[in-house]
């Protein structure tokens, strides 16, 4: 969320941003709030100058009164009585009129970066740069559903009998090498000097109101019935949400933390389930780092961050991408945003699998997340990033370390997390684990 009194100075820029952005039919939302903006000013304009009457009547009543002089009070102490009521009633006005600015400023994106390409939408993000050799395979190439199906380690049938489509039964080594990815993550954010957190399942609207529009907690929230309450889309929210209403001393900043969770979405609308597989589902595992900065930091962090992401795909032998993401695929908090994308030989060509963003002061000024230092107070630079979510980076590993023979390569950075097991579907194993996966 901006500023107002940056919107009320610089409306040209706004309306300028949310061009770049392709979000025309926002422009009106300028003009809708500086109007109430001005009635808000003079609103309380005219509160204050009720407030300062009523101390000036109040004065002279008791000047009065010392003197003796009660007749001269009367007509004073009649006005003054009147005077509460119509502060009330000034009050009242100002404090809808605020709801209505602020609901309106919720609704205008963030300025992006201006290093941020233009582009319509996602059809025109821009690669930075390509990771990993494509290999060539000289087989029929299976999609990371059929092998796992052929394998005996995914069960998409059974899962749609007990909870429905969207959700599936992980087994055997494959569920050994989704927790590998899972503390290998974890483990690497440690050497990065991040503090591991574990987070609730659960999160209240007034966090989820600072990070989604009510169309998109519609679209992907389970609410829990009869609570103030939704399961969480990331374990993002949560960790962003310890802070709300917080003022952080600026001597303990940057803080740097990485939280584990399951994650749950409806992905209700053009991105929903619409085919056999893990790469988009209901549930699913996701290792996330934030960073709560000052704001001179914040792009430092932003590139330190990526560096992460790119070395811990690079130790997973993947090919992928980093793409930068143009104006028109920028969330309205977003100020800069890249993913990361693997390759996928199946469907020849990129999907995503992480992403980080820098919000800049727009989530923290929605949360009320501040910094105190040298006397002063500001809103916090907030920034989040993807480790990784386990189930499309499985996607990848099938699809890209799969074998002639139907069996699946294991990363070598994950061999120790897999108990020595180097390939999974095979008959023999270097490994004495149990197999999980038809022999």
């Amino acid at each position: 969320m901006l500023d107002i009194k940056f919107v009320r100075e610089n409306p040209d820029a706004v309306r300028e941003n949310i061009t770049k952005k392709h979000q025309e039919d926002r422009l009106h939302l300028i003009d809708d709030v500086l109007e109430l903006d001005e009635k808000w000013r003079k609103e309380k304009y005219a509160a204050d100058g009720l407030r300062a009457k009523r101390n000036k009547v109040s004065e002279e009543i008791n000047t009065f009164m010392k003197a003796g002089n009660k007749d001269g009070a009367k007509d004073l102490i009649q006005e003054a009585k009147e005077i509460p009521a119509a502060i009330k009633k000034s009050e009242e006005v100002e404090a809808a009129l605020a709801e209505k600015i602020k609901e309106i400023m919720m609704q205008i994106p963030n300025m992006i970066h201006k290093s941020v390409p233009i582009g319509k939408d996602d059809s025109e993000n821009v690669e930075i740069k390509a990771y990993g050799k494509i290999k060539e395979m000289k087989f029929e190439v299976k999609s990371h559903a059929e092998l796992g199906e052929e394998l005996g380690i995914l069960d998409f049938e059974t899962s749609g009998d007990v909870a429905g489509k969207g959700f599936y039964f992980m087994k055997g080594d494959l569920a050994l090498l989704n927790m590998a990815l899972i503390n290998y993550a974890r483990d690497f954010m440690l050497t990065k000097d991040f503090l591991y957190v574990e987070p609730p399942l659960m999160i209240r609207r007034e966090a989820l109101d600072a990070v989604y529009s009510t169309a998109e907690i519609e679209a992907m929230g389970y609410k829990i019935d009869g609570e103030d309450l939704y399961l969480i889309a990331t374990s993002e929210h949560p960790l962003i949400a310890q802070f709300i209403g917080k003022t952080l001393n600026g001597k303990d900043l940057p803080v740097r933390q990485t939280g584990y969770s399951m994650c749950f979405r409806k992905e209700i609308g053009s991105h929903g389930i619409d085919e056999k597989g893990i790469y988009r589902t209901h549930q699913f595992n996701k290792q996330e780092m934030i960073v709560v900065c000052e704001p001179e930091d914040s792009y430092k962090w932003y590139d330190e961050m990526l560096k992460y992401s790119v070395e811990l795909f690079k130790s997973l032998d993947i090919p992928f991408r980093v793409l930068e993401c143009c104006s028109g695929d920028l969330a309205d908090l977003k100020a800069k945003s890249c993913d990361l994308e693997c390759w996928s030989p199946r469907r020849n060509e990129y999907f995503e699998v992480t992403s980080l963003t820098n919000m800049e002061s727009a989530q923290a000024r929605r949360l009320g997340i501040k910094i105190e230092k040298g006397g002063e107070r500001y809103f916090a630079h907030t920034l989040n990033n993807t480790v990784i979510a386990t189930s499309r980076a499985l996607v990848a590993i099938m699809e890209n370390n799969q074998q002639k023979d139907g069996t699946i390569k294991v990363p070598k950075v994950l061999v120790p997390y897999m108990c020595g097991k180097t390939v999974i579907g095979s008959v023999t194993s270097e490994s004495a684990t149990s197999k999980g996966g038809k022999k």
